[in-house]
């Protein structure tokens, strides 16, 4: 079972999300909260695999609970929700450890596999939405410095692995392209959130592009 919390001060946001998420056999809705102190302490009493977290909301806001969340020992994912996916405060909350986001008007039919897919520890985010994410940031140009400084620190078959995590492909899918065994890209994984001192996959893809590996002609 996948347990989720859901932390948004809407209480039809998260009416909606617990009808849509429980018709699922394999999801569990653990929790609910309106703000980011209440759902911090539902994270730690029901300790779920995955907390959706909207951002703008009253008292302790989402960026601050996703970042106290990344501090708890084996942190559950976190997904951000938010109403529109250029928001500045979107590429704030990924730098701070979500591990993607949802925009509210998703269809249910593909929330239910969205949260099954980051749940297992993968990217929730296009190759699209993270350029665009990473074009309108307005501190660009330090970030892209800082980037090219942390790549220049990695190894050719690193920079690789890197850029398709830029491309947001999941483990089979680099090994495939890079003729590497699985658990070999899984390795060169970790040593490069060690290297580049990211929490996720998400954040490392975000320096990918942020130094300029991945292609502006790949996306979904």
């Amino acid at each position: 079972m996948v347990r989720v919390v859901i932390v948004d001060d809407e209480p039809m946001v998260c009416g909606f999300l617990r009808t849509i998420l429980g018709s699922a056999p394999d999801i569990d809705v653990v929790g609910q909260a309106h703000e980011g102190e209440s759902g911090l302490r539902e994270v730690i009493r029901a300790r779920p695999d995955l907390v959706l977290m909207d951002l703008r909301m009253p008292g302790v806001d989402g960026l601050t609970a996703i970042e106290r969340v990344n501090q708890l020992p084996n942190p559950p994912a976190v997904v951000v929700l938010t109403t529109f996916d250029a928001d500045q405060y979107v590429l704030r909350a990924l730098r701070a450890g979500a591990v993607g986001f949802l925009v509210k008007s998703t269809p249910p039919e593909d929330l239910i596999g969205l949260v099954r897919v980051a749940a297992e520890g993968h990217t929730v985010l296009s190759p699209v939405a993270a350029r665009r994410l990473v074009a309108a940031s307005t501190d660009r140009l330090s970030a892209r410095e800082q980037a090219r400084d942390l790549v220049a620190s990695l190894t050719e078959r690193e920079r690789q692995v890197l850029t398709c995590l830029g491309e947001g492909l999941s483990n089979a899918q680099i090994a495939a392209r890079l003729y590497l065994a699985e658990p070999t890209v899984k390795g060169y994984v970790s040593r490069l959130l060690d290297k580049l001192g990211c929490v996720n996959r998400t954040q490392a893809g975000l320096v990918a592009h942020e130094a300029g590996l991945v292609d502006p002609q790949v996306g979904l």
